[in-house]
């Protein structure tokens, strides 16, 4: 069984625990990944976004969720309208009552807006989100950058072995460096992960178990992918990436445990590729309380692991039911366009 409050939560708390999540008979595992729901104060614009969800949810029945971020925009500096009007732990468990009401497991992990100039810190956003049994998120390690570092171990379908793991990230909110721009992974929040990746793989024998990762705003390398490599999907802004890089993408392909990394952050951007062997991939934004484009309809993204297997399929789920397996084919051009 596994508790939901982190070993490393200075607090006292009582752990609650949860079922270990594994791959279904069929040796499969479904996540489907929200993203920048952007939700504000329950009206007209949320209940559109509590549809998507649910519909989603029904037509797709996965075995976990995740939000990646931008979860709340009621405190943002650029829609000061919306600032103090709504409580966030209340406006969070709206957000969420699709998945706690289907008691399917679920996590979330921090964007740049979700406690902008909000009376709440992360950690209290998180600890109160940690009370549902279904919500498998973490505080995480609280000498590490960030709030909500943690790890999802994923069984076997016949067994007690991790067959699977989910990675998640606080990627942070605005840079604090002369260099400006957005937040970035840190180095001991690096540093954690390749002590974790270790032991597990350890753990395994030596090898390394296939695995996911999920943060909020993109890594630097989103840029090179569709600039040097095939694409799947729409760029239809840039990659708003931190200015510098700190190496998370190099450590996970030394690592060699990352199968996928999913992102959001950028609105009206879906696209995914290869780079060394590593799929970076864009969700689908799913929320209407945030930007958008016209003719670029909010959905999800949808990942299926096969157990045994170091590979991955992934789809696109739009909010009207339509299902996008066949994205649009980008040719690199060696430089953004």
């Amino acid at each position: 069984m596994k508790a939901a409050f982190s070993k490393h939560n200075n607090e006292k708390m009582e752990a609650i625990m949860k079922k270990d999540l594994r791959f279904q008979k069929d040796g499969t595992f479904k996540v489907i990944q929200f993203t920048d729901t952007h939700w504000q104060n329950g009206l007209e614009n949320d209940q559109k976004t509590l549809r998507l969800i649910e519909r989603i949810l029904d037509m797709e029945r996965p075995d976990f969720v995740t939000f990646t971020g931008d979860n709340l925009y009621i405190g943002s500096r650029n829609n000061p309208s919306k600032q103090a009007k709504a409580d966030p732990l209340s406006e969070c468990r709206k957000l969420f009552a699709p998945v706690i009401e289907r008691e399917i497991p679920w996590a979330f992990v921090f964007g740049n807006h979700d406690v902008e100039n909000l009376d709440i810190s992360r950690e209290g956003m998180m600890k109160a989100m940690m009370e549902y049994e279904s919500c498998y998120s973490e505080i995480g390690p609280m000498d590490i950058g960030g709030v909500g570092n943690f790890i999802i171990q994923i069984k076997g379908s016949k067994d007690n072995r991790n067959a699977g793991l989910l990675y998640f990230f606080d990627s942070g909110a605005d840079s604090d460096l002369p260099t400006g721009g957005y937040a970035y992974i840190t180095h001991n929040q690096i540093q954690w992960y390749l002590e974790q990746s270790n032991k597990l793989t350890q753990e395994n024998e030596g090898k390394p178990l296939p695995a996911l990762a999920f943060f909020h705003i993109p890594l630097p390398e989103y840029n090179e992918v569709w600039d040097y490599q095939p694409c799947y999907g729409e760029k239809n802004e840039k990659v708003c990436a931190p200015k510098i890089n700190t190496g998370l993408f190099s450590a996970m392909l030394i690592s060699g445990d990352i199968m996928g990394i999913f992102v959001g952050h950028d609105h009206t951007n879906d696209y995914y590729g290869d780079l060394y062997g590593i799929r970076l991939c864009y969700g689908r934004g799913s929320g209407y309380g945030g930007y958008g484009k016209e003719d670029f309809l909010r959905g999800a993204r949808v990942i299926e692991m096969m157990e045994g297997k170091n590979d991955f399929n992934t789809w696109i789920r739009l909010g009207d039911g339509t299902l996008i397996d066949k994205p649009k084919v980008h040719e690199p051009t060696g430089y953004d366009s």
